[in-house]
């Protein structure tokens, strides 16, 4: 079923579309919860509370993408529930690594969508190859030793790799003049 008929089923108010949703985008959902959570259980449960918040959500929003919308409410959720769990003991872990690592580049959230809009320009001017590597850092949040492994590169690499780049997404926000 594509994602049209998915939200059409949501907006019909069909409990279908939450089973739609789970078939074709459970996994993917669970994948980033739990690279953020690092557990199955708190996993399971964001994927969960995914699935109300979408059926909350829809209607009135009609996504043009249901997956990146499904998946920006699972990390969004994730994220809450690994601060709720880790607010006393922060540091050394690879959510607070990677969010460290772009400690110099605005929130996407922070303008009425051009930074969003200069992120994935700068995301596209580049190869797909390193598009996904960032986007799999920070985005999903996966550890630079799980990307090297995936691409069979070294952690060395990857770790170079994604520092030219937020060198470079900076230049680039600077040079708009949206830094």
């Amino acid at each position: 079923m594509d994602d049209n008929e998915i939200i059409e089923l949501f907006w019909r108010r069909s409990e279908d579309a939450l089973i739609e949703c789970g078939n074709k985008y459970g996994g993917y959902c669970k994948t980033v919860a739990r690279n953020i959570t690092g557990s199955e259980s708190d996993a399971d449960e964001c994927v969960n509370d995914t699935w109300l918040r979408t059926w909350n959500a829809i209607p009135p929003a009609k996504p043009s993408k249901l997956k990146a919308f499904l998946a920006k409410i699972t990390r969004n959720l994730a994220l809450d529930r690994y601060e709720a769990a880790h607010s006393k003991k922060r540091g050394g872990g690879n959510i607070e690594a990677a969010l460290d690592e772009l400690a110099d580049i605005p929130a996407p959230e922070a303008e009425t969508g051009e930074i969003t809009k200069a992120i994935n320009d700068f995301l596209r001017s580049g190869s797909a190859e390193n598009a996904d590597i960032f986007i799999k850092r920070y985005w999903e949040l996966q550890s630079v030793k799980e990307i090297a492994a995936e691409y069979g590169y070294s952690e060395n690499k990857i770790t170079s790799l994604l520092f030219r780049m937020r060198k470079r997404l900076k230049q680039n926000l600077e040079s708009e003049g949206l830094m």
